[in-house]
């Protein structure tokens, strides 16, 4: 392996890591010689702070560790304050999924083929932005109609539905 290759290699490795890297495991983990891993991750070091990169290299806790340039605190605190997502029951899944196969679909016709009430599931998928309102049944009293939405797709890494189909297939 080459010192780019390795460097890369050190890089990936502080990347995934969740906690400080010492260089011993470095040189464990990549057989490099103490004097190649101090080279690479000075190299590392002088590329995160002379570029316009997010990240720079940090000694802490007998090791190193990828963390964040100060300039960019208040972006990630913006982030991170962000709800996080959490999974859904087992009852929402089962909802999302007869609106997926069904749409659109009527909160009726869904409580039909589950055979319970699923008004506190909607709401969750609602509240998730996994589903919408896509309109009315032309029936009497109009009942509301849902589908999945773009978020859906994001949530489940998928590009389009179609997409879901073919894996299906």
């Amino acid at each position: 392996m080459n010192l780019r290759e390795a460097q890369a290699v050190i890089e990936a490795l502080l990347f995934v890591s969740n906690k400080p890297v010492t260089k011993e495991e470095i040189m464990k983990i990549t057989n490099l010689s103490d004097k190649e891993v101090n080279f690479c991750l000075q190299n590392l070091a002088n590329q995160c702070q002379a570029e316009e990169r997010g990240i720079k290299l940090v000694k802490i806790a007998g090791g190193y560790q990828l963390g964040t340039k100060e300039q960019y605190a208040h972006y990630i605190e913006d982030f991170i304050s962000q709800p996080a997502k959490t999974s859904l029951s087992s009852a929402a899944l089962e909802t999302l999924a007869i609106i997926l196969y069904k749409q659109p679909i009527t909160r009726a016709e869904i409580e039909e083929i589950r055979g319970v009430r699923v008004e506190k599931s909607l709401q969750t998928l609602l509240e998730k932005g996994l589903i919408e309102e896509v309109g009315r049944k032309n029936v009497i009293g109009k009942p509301i109609l849902y589908g999945t939405t773009k978020d859906f797709l994001k949530y489940f890494g998928l590009f389009s539905l179609d997409e879901l189909v073919s894996k299906l297939d």
